[in-house]
């Protein structure tokens, strides 16, 4: 089982950055595959960015590539996600997700029905 706390949302003008982290529970987390995905009101929910469970491989959605960063730290049971160049168009309630990961491909984990953990999320509001 596998606990996950978002943070680090909040309000920014168009073009500022923000860094939201994810707080995973348990002892197992390094085993954990891990995810962001964003859900703008009206829409479906949508893949960000994935990391595999060493944070040697990562994978992105095409609407963030070049401006969005996940990395991990596993010595802290934390996912994080640097958002650069913030356009309007990225305001949403971002959640973080975990699956177990040994063995699974990175760049195939780009539908949320791959990940059994889910956090409550974090609202992201950029202005313009």
């Amino acid at each position: 089982q596998v606990q996950l706390v978002e943070s680090g949302g909040g309000l920014v003008q168009a073009g500022g950055s923000l860094r939201l982290s994810c707080a995973a529970s348990g002892r197992t987390f390094s085993s954990y595959a891990m995810g962001w995905f964003r859900q703008a009101p009206g829409k479906e929910r949508e893949f960000v960015a994935a990391i595999s469970w060493s944070g040697g491989s990562t994978y992105y959605a095409d609407s963030v590539k070049g401006r969005f960063t996940i990395s991990r730290d596993n010595a802290k049971n934390t996912v994080y996600l640097q958002m650069n160049s913030l356009k309007p168009e990225d305001t949403a309630v971002y959640y973080c997700a975990a699956t177990w990961g040994l063995g699974v491909v990175v760049t195939t984990m780009g539908f949320s029905y791959e990940y059994d953990y889910w956090g409550q999320g974090t609202q992201v509001t950029v202005s313009s």
